[in-house]
C-alpha cells in the first residue's frame, strides 16, 4: 500500500486503487500515437497489482506504522505471489500476460543472482514476453514502447499518489522511455497540473483515486490496522491536467 504522513495521521492508499488511477491515465492519451492494442494495454495497466493483499499478512513497520510499499523486502517467498500475478493475467489474454512479465521483470531483474529460483523465474519471463510477441505477430520495438507507456502512466500515478509534485512549479520529470521523449509533471499557480510536452487528446480532464484516512499513528497488531482500515473514512483525491 502507499502511506503518506498527513497533518490528522495517515493516508492509505491501495495498490489496486493506484493502478485504476494509472488506467484513467492511459485512458485520456492522444489517439493518434497510443501503443499497440491500446485497450489491451489499459487493461494491464489497471490490473497490473491485482494480487497486492492490503488485509493479508505483514503491512506494519517495527514501531507499528502502517508500511509503505517502498520500505517492504523482497524474499524468496515473493516468487509464489509473482507466479501467481502471472498465472492470473493469463486470463486476460496474452499481451496482457506480456506486459505483466515485462513489468514484473522490470521491478525484480536486480534479485539475478540472488538465488537460483530468481534467476529461473527471470529466465522464465524473458522467454514467455519472446513467446508471446512471436505468437501476436508484434515486433519487440512496439512491444518495448507499449511497456514504456504502460510504466509511464504507472508512474506518473505514482507521483500523484505519493504526493510528489514539486511546489513552486518546478517540473518533475516522468520518464524519458517513450520514443526518448521526456516528459515532467508542473503544478501551476491555479493548483491544477500540466505535462510537458502534452501527450493527452483532451485540453484538460481530472483523475481521481480513493484514500483510506487513518487518525492513530502506531497499531498493535496487523489485525488492528485492518480493523481501521475497514472503518476508515474515504477521501477522493483529484488532480486536473491542462494543457498550457
Amino acid at each position: 500500500m502507499i502511506v503518506n504522513l498527513v497533518e490528522n495521521g495517515w493516508e492509505v492508499i491501495y495498490h489496486r486503487a493506484h493502478a485504476l488511477l494509472a488506467a484513467q491515465l492511459a485512458g485520456h492519451w492522444r489517439r493518434s500515437d497510443a501503443p499497440e492494442r491500446l485497450y489491451e494495454t489499459i487493461a494491464a495497466i489497471s490490473h497490473h497489482d491485482d494480487l497486492e493483499r492490503e488485509w493479508q499478512g505483514n503491512h506494519l513497520t517495527e514501531v507499528g506504522a502502517p508500511l509503505d510499499f517502498t520500505l517492504e523486502n523482497v524474499e524468496d517467498g515473493s516468487l509464489d505471489k509473482l507466479r501467481k500475478q502471472i498465472e492470473s493475467a493469463r486470463y486476460r489474454g496474452r499481451w496482457v500476460t506480456f506486459l505483466t512479465s515485462k513489468h514484473l521483470y522490470f521491478l525484480n531483474q536486480s534479485q539475478r543472482g540472488a538465488s537460483k529460483e530468481w534467476d529461473e523465474f527471470l529466465e522464465q519471463q524473458l522467454k514467455l514476453q519472446q513467446k508471446y510477441c512471436r505468437e501476436l505477430d508484434i515486433d519487440a520495438e512496439s512491444a518495448e514502447r507499449a511497456y514504456q507507456f504502460m510504466l509511464w502512466c504507472d508512474q506518473l500515478s505514482l507521483i500523484l499518489a505519493k504526493r510528489m509534485v514539486p511546489e513552486g512549479g518546478r517540473a518533475l520529470e516522468i520518464t524519458s522511455g517513450i520514443d526518448g521523449q521526456r516528459y515532467d509533471v508542473r503544478q501551476l499557480a491555479d493548483g491544477k497540473l500540466t505535462v510537458e510536452p502534452w501527450p493527452f487528446g483532451e485540453k484538460e480532464f481530472t483523475v481521481n483515486v480513493e484514500a483510506c484516512q487513518l487518525s492513530e499513528l502506531k497499531y498493535d497488531s496487523n489485525d488492528a490496522l485492518v480493523e481501521a482500515l475497514q472503518k476508515a473514512p474515504i477521501k477522493v483525491l483529484e488532480w486536473t491536467f491542462v494543457k498550457q
